[in-house]
C-alpha cells in the first residue's frame, strides 16, 4: 500500500494509553514538553500526533522510547487543573508512522507519514469473511465478559465501514498495550482484522476459564453462605422448641477452647471437624454426646504442659536418702540421669525395671524419684490386665468407648512428663481379646512412644519424655521382648541390718505418728527390734515388720489410756506381750562339731536361710536315700558328689567297694518345705564325707557352691543372702567358690568383719576348712 504525502506535526507521548482512530479520549498533561506540544498544536490546526511510550515508568522520554506508529489526533478541549496540570479532550482521526523528528526541543515535532485510501472492490469476499469472524468473536467475548454492555453490539454490527471497524472493538476491548499497538502498527484493513480475530479468540479462552474459576468459587461461596442460612433456620427452631438454649454458648467455649490450647497441627484439625460436627446436630441427640466426650478428651490432655526438672544432684540424693535406706543401685541411675540431663536437653525418658520380692520398697521408691527431680507422679498397676484395650484405649465405634489407661494416666497427671509407675508388669494375662504385653511394646520403645496412638483418640501423643518405671518380682514371666526395652535393675531383699536401719529410722516414727502417739511415748528397744525383725517376719521386705510395729503401737496406746503412763518401752522381755509366740526361728549353731552334718546356706524369695544336712549310714546293698522333699536338681547334686567320693575312695581312705554293703541316707530337715537347686552340691558331699570317714565337721562353718564330678567348685547366686542367713545363725567362717569373688562387693564391711569368707576352687579346700582334720590320705601322710 502506498502512502500519502507527509504531515509536519509536533509530537506527544502518551504513557500506559493508545488511542485509535475515531476514538474519543481525554487525559491529563503535566510534562513540560507535552504542554509545549499542546500549545504548539493549538497555533497549528489543533493537529497532535499521539503516540504511545514503551515503558510507561520512564518520565522523560527520549526519541528511543517511543513507538514509530501513532495517531494523528484532533484536540476538541483543553481545560487547566491545578498545579500545571491540563486535561486534554481528544478525537484520533488516523494512523501515521514517524519518518524522521524534526527537533526534540521544547517539545518532540516530526515528519508523519498517512497511508493511502483502502481498495474495498480488491479485498471484498476476503473482507467480509473476516469480518463476520471477528464480529462472532466479539459477540462471544461481550456475552463472556461483564465488562461491556450487550447494546453496543448492534451498533459494531451494522457499521459500514471495515476499516473503522477493528478500532472500535480494539478501543472497547480490554486488551494488553502491546496487543493494542500491534493492532495499530497494521495499516492493512484485513490484516488488521486478521489480528484483532487472533487476539479475541485467545482473549474469549481466557474468560472462558475465568468464569470456570469464578463459577466453582462462587458454588463454595453460595454452599457456605447456604450453610450459614440453614444452621440459622435451625437454631431459630431449636430456640422455638427450648432446645438451643446454651448450646450456641456451650459451641463458642469449645471454638475457644481449641484456639487457646494450641494443639499439634493434627490434633487441631480433628478438634475443629469434630466441632463442626456437633453444631449440625440437635444438642440432645446420642452422638452429640460422644463428640462432647469426645472433645473434653482432647482438650484435655497436656499435649504442651511440661514441669521443669530440678537439676539439683545434691538435692535429689538428699530427697531419695530421706526416704529410703539402701537401694544404693536406684539412687544412682536416678542421680546418672539428672547429670545427662544437665548436658543435654533432648534425652529421652528412661525405662526403668525394678525387680525384687515384695515389700522392698519397689513402688515408693517411684514416688521418691518423682519429688527428687520435680515432676508429677502417675501409677497404674497392670497385674492382672488381659484386654488390649485397656492400653490402647476402644475405638470410637463401641458404645462407652473410653480411651485407655495410658492416656487417662497422662490426663491426670497434667504434664506430659511425668513420672509413670506400671506396677506388677509381670503379672500381666492374655486372652482372646488380645495381649497387652504386645501392646506395652509400643508405651515402653524410645524409638516409638514419640508418637503414641490410642484407638479412641486416634491422634498421635508424644510419651518420649515420660519416666517410665516398672516393678516385678520376677523376670520369668515377662515376655523376651518386652523385657529388651526395660533396663532391669535388680532389688534383693534386705539385710537384717538394713531392716533395722528402717525400722529406726522410717517405720517406728511413721507409725507413731499414726497412730497419734506423743513423740517419745513409745520406746522399742534395739534387741527387741531385732527380734521383731528374725522372728516374728520371715521376708526380703519390711511389710510384715511394718506391720508388727502397727501392732505393737495399737497396744501401747491402748495401755497409755488405761494405765495413764506417759511413756511404754518395749524389750525383749515383754515383747511376746504385745506380738504373742514368735511364729518363726532360725537355726543356731550346733554347740558341738559332729559327724555327718553340715550347715548349708540356702536363698529363698524372703531372704537367705541355713540348711542344715544330715547324713546317716545303714548296712544294706548300697542305695542312696533322700529325704525332705528335694527337688530334682538337688537329687543330681547328691548322686554328683557320691560320684566324686567314690572316683576317690582311695585317696580318701576309703575301700573301693565300701558302698556295696552300705546305704546312705541324706536327710535335709522341715520335709514339709520343698527344696531344690544346685548350691547344696558341696554341703552334702562334705556330709557324706564326713559320715563316711567318721571325721566331725566343724560346727561354725556353712558352706554354699555347685560341684561338678572332678570335685570342681561352681559359682551359685544369692550370695548376700546366704551370708547374712550364715551370720544370723552364728556361723564364723563360710565357704563360696572362688568365681563368686565378685559377687563380695554387695556385702557390707560390717559383716564381713564378724563372719571370715573364704574363697575355694575345689573340693580338696572345702574338705580342708570344714573337717576337722584331714583325712590321711588326702593330706599325704
Amino acid at each position: 500500500m502506498s502512502e500519502k504525502p507527509t504531515k509536519r506535526l509536533p509530537v506527544l507521548p502518551l504513557r500506559g494509553l493508545t488511542i485509535f482512530p475515531y476514538m474519543v479520549l481525554h487525559f491529563d498533561v503535566g510534562r513540560a514538553r507535552s504542554i509545549a506540544a499542546l500549545e504548539a498544536a493549538m497555533v497549528n490546526n489543533q493537529e497532535i500526533f499521539l503516540i504511545s511510550q514503551k515503558e510507561s515508568k520512564i518520565d522523560e522520554p527520549e526519541t528511543d522510547d517511543i513507538f514509530e506508529v501513532g495517531t494523528i489526533s484532533k484536540i476538541k478541549q483543553l481545560l487547566k487543573l491545578p498545579g500545571d496540570i491540563i486535561r486534554v479532550l481528544v478525537e484520533g482521526l488516523e494512523r501515521g508512522r514517524i519518518l524522521e523528528y524534526i527537533k526534540v526541543d521544547p517539545y518532540f515535532e516530526a515528519e508523519v507519514i498517512t497511508p493511502e485510501p483502502f481498495d474495498k472492490e480488491k479485498y471484498v469476499l476476503e473482507m467480509e469473511a473476516v469480518t463476520r469472524s471477528v464480529i462472532s468473536s466479539f459477540e462471544t467475548y461481550v456475552k463472556l465478559s461483564n465488562r461491556i454492555s450487550p447494546e453496543i453490539i448492534p451498533s459494531v454490527i451494522s457499521m459500514d465501514d471495515p476499516e473503522r471497524l477493528p478500532d472500535i472493538i480494539a478501543a472497547n476491548v480490554l486488551i494488553r498495550l502491546e496487543d493494542k499497538q500491534r493492532l495499530l502498527e497494521e495499516f492493512h484493513p484485513v490484516e488488521r482484522m486478521k489480528i484483532l480475530y487472533e487476539i479475541l479468540l485467545r482473549e474469549n479462552e481466557i474468560l472462558e476459564i475465568e468464569n470456570r474459576i469464578n463459577l466453582r468459587v462462587k458454588k463454595q461461596v453460595d454452599k457456605v453462605q447456604r450453610e450459614y442460612y440453614l444452621r440459622e433456620q435451625l437454631k431459630a427452631i431449636q430456640k422455638e422448641l427450648g432446645e438451643g438454649e446454651g448450646f450456641d454458648s456451650e459451641l463458642e467455649e469449645y471454638e475457644k477452647k481449641i484456639k487457646e490450647a494450641n494443639l499439634p497441627e493434627e490434633a487441631n484439625e480433628k478438634a475443629v471437624r469434630e466441632l463442626n460436627r456437633l453444631s449440625r446436630m440437635g444438642p440432645g441427640s446420642a452422638e452429640a454426646s460422644v463428640i462432647r466426650t469426645y472433645l473434653d478428651w482432647i482438650l484435655d490432655l497436656p499435649w504442651n504442659v511440661e514441669t521443669e526438672d530440678n537439676m539439683d544432684l545434691k538435692n535429689a540424693a538428699r530427697i531419695l536418702d530421706e526416704d529410703h535406706y539402701g537401694l544404693e543401685k536406684v539412687k544412682e541411675r536416678i542421680i546418672e540421669y539428672l547429670a545427662i540431663r544437665q548436658l543435654t536437653k533432648n534425652m529421652k525418658g528412661p525405662i526403668l525395671c525394678f525387680v525384687g520380692p515384695p515389700g522392698v520398697g519397689k513402688t515408693s521408691i517411684a514416688k521418691s524419684i518423682a519429688r527428687a527431680i520435680n515432676r508429677k507422679f502417675v501409677r497404674m498397676s497392670v497385674g492382672g490386665v488381659r484386654d488390649e484395650a485397656e492400653i490402647r484405649g476402644h475405638r470410637r465405634t463401641y458404645v462407652g468407648a473410653i480411651p485407655g489407661r495410658i492416656i487417662a494416666s497422662i490426663k491426670q497427671a497434667g504434664s506430659k512428663n511425668p513420672v509413670f509407675l506400671l506396677d506388677e508388669i509381670d503379672k500381666m494375662s492374655h486372652d482372646f481379646r488380645g495381649d497387652p504385653a504386645s501392646a506395652m511394646l509400643e508405651v515402653l520403645d524410645a524409638e516409638q512412644n514419640f508418637a503414641f496412638r490410642d484407638h479412641y483418640l486416634e491422634l498421635p501423643f508424644d510419651l518420649s519424655k515420660v519416666m517410665f518405671l516398672t516393678t516385678a518380682n520376677t523376670l520369668e514371666t515377662i515376655p523376651r521382648p518386652l523385657l529388651d526395652r526395660m533396663e532391669v535393675i535388680e532389688i534383693s531383699g534386705y539385710t537384717e541390718e538394713e531392716k533395722w536401719n528402717i525400722a529406726t529410722k522410717y517405720l517406728i516414727p511413721k507409725q507413731i505418728k499414726e497412730h497419734g502417739l506423743p513423740e517419745k511415748s513409745l520406746l522399742i528397744t534395739a534387741p527387741a527390734i531385732r527380734d521383731i525383725i528374725n522372728y516374728y517376719t520371715r521376708e526380703a521386705g519390711v511389710r510384715n515388720l511394718e506391720r508388727q510395729i502397727a501392732t505393737i503401737c495399737r497396744k501401747a496406746a491402748r495401755k497409755i489410756l488405761e494405765t495413764r503412763k506417759s511413756r511404754v518401752r518395749i524389750n525383749t522381755n515383754n515383747l511376746k506381750q504385745y506380738l504373742g509366740v514368735p511364729p518363726f526361728r532360725y537355726d543356731k549353731i550346733a554347740d558341738k562339731n559332729e559327724v555327718g552334718i553340715v550347715t548349708g546356706l540356702a536363698w529363698t524369695p524372703v531372704g537367705g536361710d541355713t540348711l542344715s544336712v544330715e547324713v546317716t549310714l545303714m548296712a544294706g546293698t548300697g542305695k542312696l536315700v533322700l529325704t525332705g522333699q528335694l527337688g530334682d536338681v538337688m537329687k543330681e547334686s547328691a548322686r554328683a558328689g557320691l560320684s566324686y567320693i567314690r572316683s576317690r575312695c582311695k585317696e580318701i581312705g576309703l575301700s573301693d567297694n565300701f558302698y556295696e554293703n552300705t546305704d546312705i541316707h541324706i536327710h535335709v530337715p522341715e520335709g514339709a518345705i520343698p527344696k531344690d537347686g544346685p548350691s547344696a552340691g558341696i554341703t552334702m558331699t562334705t556330709a557324706m564325707l564326713s559320715a563316711l570317714t567318721e571325721i566331725p565337721v566343724r560346727s561354725d562353718v556353712a558352706m554354699t557352691g555347685e560341684i561338678t564330678l572332678r570335685g570342681r567348685i561352681l559359682p551359685v547366686g544369692g550370695l548376700k543372702e546366704k551370708i547374712l542367713a550364715g551370720h544370723r545363725a552364728g556361723i564364723k567362717k563360710v565357704l563360696i567358690p572362688r568365681e563368686n569373688n565378685k559377687d563380695l562387693a554387695e556385702i557390707s564391711d560390717i559383716i564381713k568383719k564378724k563372719v571370715e569368707i573364704v574363697l575355694v576352687e575345689t573340693m580338696d579346700e572345702v574338705i580342708e576348712h570344714a573337717l576337722v582334720r584331714i583325712p590321711k590320705s588326702v593330706s599325704g601322710d
